[in-house]
């Protein structure tokens, strides 16, 4: 499991729901950016969330979002970095906002999932799915990292101490910001949150997008 500061994201079906739905709008957003050329330029995807973050590149974002649910799967505690701490807020945040914006589609989401569950879609699981980081002990440095980025850098040097903010701590979040590639793994990361029709999808979208996205 994720372990997010001192605390254990749970093991749950609710947050089997907050990264499903965040994944799926994002894969919806991508086969609409496909077919709507437009589109394609304007920042998508769960990531919007975190501001410094929004520029990620929307199969990077599932990619990032895979590796945690694989990992928060895995037996004991597993340490994580601002990237995870984003993506969790990221995902509960989407989630959250998509169940009120749009309970049909939702309730199909989960029908149509890999993973049998049996929620009311209401404000109630709205407001569970945001509980779930609004409880976590982190300090959203990740939101703070976006404050840095147009002022000098000696200035934001005595900003982040100021903040606490370890210089190595940002470095992830600025790699995944030069990031295209998607790791070859996709897919066995994917079972259990994705369906093989959602997965296979993700893929060719993904070589449509480039031809180098997916790692061989």
């Amino acid at each position: 499991m994720l372990k997010i500061c001192n605390d254990l994201l749970p093991d749950s079906d609710l947050v089997y729901i907050a990264f499903r739905l965040a994944a799926c709008d994002t894969l919806e957003r991508m086969v609409l950016a496909a077919h709507v050329g437009g589109l394609a330029d304007r920042p998508f995807g769960y990531l919007n969330e975190v501001p410094f973050l929004k520029q990620t590149p929307p199969q990077v974002q599932l990619d990032v979002l895979v590796d945690a649910w694989a990992r928060h799967c895995e037996p004991g505690a597993c340490d994580t970095d601002l990237v995870d701490e984003s993506v969790v807020y990221a995902v509960c945040e989407t989630a959250a906002r998509i169940v009120l914006a749009d309970a049909g589609s939702v309730r199909k989401t989960l029908r149509d999932g890999p993973r049998p569950v049996d929620q009311p879609v209401n404000l109630s699981l709205s407001k569970r799915i945001e509980a779930l980081h609004h409880d976590l002990s982190n300090e959203g440095d990740f939101l703070l990292i976006s404050q840095f980025q147009d002022i000098p850098p000696d200035e934001g040097r005595e900003l982040k101490r100021k903040f606490g903010l370890a210089e190595s701590a940002a470095e992830p979040m600025f790699e995944l910001l030069g990031r295209w590639h998607v790791a070859p793994q996709f897919a066995e990361r994917a079972a259990g949150l994705l369906t093989e029709r959602e997965i296979s999808r993700c893929i060719e979208l993904f070589r449509a997008r480039h031809s180098s996205a997916l790692l061989p």
